[in-house]
Parts: structure tokens; C-alpha cells; sequence
């Protein structure tokens, strides 16, 4: 018994962080399949939405008006460094962009070291109270709250993308960019609604994420690697497949690092990326999806 609620703690531990990995992944492949651009500055939105948040919580702000506004700061930026980076450069090489983003991604941190230091910002849990017992395994209602904020996301980007005008164009838009230009929709434009959604979902994983390990400057860089890892494993077409990549991963850390060693985790996810890249270059989940034109 003892052995089995151990497993049960590694799984909702990886479940919890593969929901953060899924949040950052997700926006990986909307701004991959809208602009063609791969953002390797993607994890950043994660520790810019999370610091901010401290900031505002310690500023006396409740927790759903810090939600709203880490997320909306972390949104203009987004915006801003669309309009300043990605869009001046929408002609170049991708080899040019992906150095862009990295660039950018280096600004970013520079930035939030300038601001918030290099000492860690923690923040209480949205749920402070004692945690639940599923099979004499103790789970934090933080990881809970983590699970079940990213399934909300899964349910509410379905909505948007299926049942919205403007999700409509973005699809649009990852189905084949010359038709809907021709239908009057402006790929250009759309590039600046994916960069702003995909900061926001990084900003909600970066928040959810800061009670149970805190916020540092540097917190988006192994964010975004893993949550990068997490996108190619399941398919950079597909964001249903980068979500289960980010849980799979999410799962693959935990178990790592409870059954093996904490210090081959990271070795053994970047492996797994490899193995994947070389024998199914598409992705796992890569039947899941139609063809991109």
C-alpha cells in the first residue's frame, strides 16, 4: 500500500507539472501553425505572468483580479513583441525568427532580473487548506487547482476555436494561409492575436505554477524547453497531441525522478526527444491530424 500511494503522488505530481508543460505547449503550436514561427521565447510569458503575479498579490490584490491582470500585462507583451520583433522580420528566413525569438527571449530576462532581482517570489496557494488523501497519498489542492485549470483551458480553447468568429479565422489561417487571404482575412493580423494568446496561456501557466515552486527570472528557459519538448513529441499540428505530450512528459519527470534519480530527468526527456525525432519526426499523435497545406 505504501508503494501504491507513492506511484499515486508521482502521478498527480507529473499530472500537475505535465498541465503547466501542456499550457506553454499549446502555445507553441497555435503560434507555430499561424505564423510559422517557432517561439523559443515562449516560456518567458510563463515567468512574466508568474512574477507579475506576486508583485500584484503582494500589492494587496485578490486572486482573481491578480489572474486577470498578470494575464493581460503578459498579453501586451506578448503584443509588443510581435509588433516589434516578429512582424518587421515576417519576410526572413525561419532560421532568422527562431534567432529573433531567442534574442528576445534573452531581453525578456534581462528585463524581469532588472525588476524583480534574482531572488525567488513565492505566493500563497489559491487553496490554502489541508490536502486530499487518495490512497494514503497526500495531494496538495495547488496541484488540483493546476489540473483542473488546464482541462478548463482545453474545454474553453475548443470553444474559441470552433464556435467563434475569430478562432474560425485563426484556423483558417493553420488549414491553408493563401485561402484565407483570399477570403479577406489577413494573416498578418492574425499573427498578433496568436502571439497575444499564446503570451496569455503562458501567463496562466506561469501563475498556477508559482505557489508550488515559487517565480524566479529564470524560471521560463527549462519551462519552455520541456514545454517545446512536450509540442514535438506530440505534433506541432496538432494542440489536442501537445496537450497529452505535456502530460506525458509531465508524467515521464515524476516517475524519473521518484524511481530513478532527480538528476537523470531532465537526460532522460531529451532523449525521449531525440528517439522521437529520429523514428517519428511528425510527432507521436501525428495520424491524429490532416495534412497541413
Amino acid at each position: 500500500m505504501e508503494y501504491t500511494s507513492f506511484i499515486v503522488q508521482l502521478l498527480i505530481g507529473g499530472l500537475t507539472i505535465g498541465s503547466i508543460y501542456a499550457l506553454i505547449a499549446v502555445g507553441f503550436v497555435i503560434t507555430f501553425n499561424v505564423t510559422g514561427v517557432l517561439n523559443l521565447s515562449q516560456g518567458e510569458f510563463a515567468m512574466i505572468g508568474g512574477l507579475t503575479a506576486t508583485s500584484l498579490i503582494a500589492a494587496g490584490l485578490s486572486y482573481p483580479l491578480t489572474f486577470i491582470l498578470a494575464i493581460l500585462i503578459t498579453m501586451i507583451v506578448g503584443a509588443v513583441f510581435e509588433r516589434t520583433s516578429i512582424y518587421p522580420a515576417r519576410n526572413a528566413s525561419p532560421l532568422t525568427l527562431i534567432i529573433i525569438t531567442i534574442g528576445a527571449s534573452i531581453v525578456l530576462r534581462g528585463i524581469a532580473l532588472l525588476i524583480w532581482g534574482t531572488n525567488p517570489h513565492s505566493m500563497a496557494p489559491l487553496d490554502p487548506r489541508e490536502p486530499v488523501q487518495i490512497f494514503q497519498a497526500f495531494i496538495l489542492r495547488q496541484s488540483i487547482w493546476a489540473i483542473v485549470i488546464c482541462l478548463a483551458m482545453v474545454v474553453l480553447m475548443y470553444f474559441f476555436f470552433y464556435k467563434t468568429y475569430w478562432g474560425k479565422t485563426l484556423r483558417a489561417c493553420v488549414i491553408n494561409r493563401l485561402a484565407a487571404r483570399v477570403m479577406g482575412i489577413k494573416p498578418t493580423k492574425m499573427s498578433f492575436y496568436t502571439l497575444s494568446i499564446s503570451a496569455g496561456l503562458g501567463a496562466l501557466a506561469g501563475i498556477i505554477t508559482t505557489p508550488i515552486t515559487g517565480a524566479t527570472y529564470e524560471m521560463g528557459l527549462m519551462l519552455g524547453l520541456k514545454a517545446f519538448v512536450a509540442a514535438a513529441i506530440g505534433g506541432l499540428n496538432n494542440a489536442p497531441a501537445a496537450i497529452a505530450g505535456g502530460f506525458l512528459i509531465g508524467i515521464i519527470e515524476s516517475l524519473s525522478a521518484g524511481l530513478i534519480s532527480s538528476g537523470y530527468k531532465d537526460a532522460i526527456i531529451f532523449g525521449m526527444l531525440i528517439i522521437v525525432l529520429i523514428f517519428l519526426p511528425n510527432g507521436m499523435f501525428s495520424k491524429s491530424t490532416g495534412k497541413r497545406v
